[in-house]
């Protein structure tokens, strides 16, 4: 599961860059895998709450769960199990 992508998809990376004030090349890092300096699809906490009032002032849909990889779906080094 890609949360990062699937928010921008919503936002739009420009907006998602603006409403952060972090860099294009940061927003796009979001959606790339860890393995290529990315973060494997996870948003930072402090971005991801930024983003989710952006939606909620908006009527974008977008609730909390849409910021979250679905444990069940992770691999279980994502989920912190060794």
């Amino acid at each position: 599961m890609q949360p990062a992508k699937s928010i921008l998809d919503r936002i739009g990376v420009d907006k998602a860059a603006a409403i952060t004030g972090k860099s294009l090349s940061r927003v796009y890092r979001w959606a790339k895998p860890a393995s290529r300096g990315g973060t494997g699809g996870v948003i930072p906490h402090a971005d991801a709450l930024k983003l989710l009032d952006h939606c909620r002032a908006e009527g974008i849909p977008v609730t909390e769960a849409d910021f979250m990889r679905a444990p069940a779906l992770a691999k279980p080094e994502q989920r912190g199990v060794a």
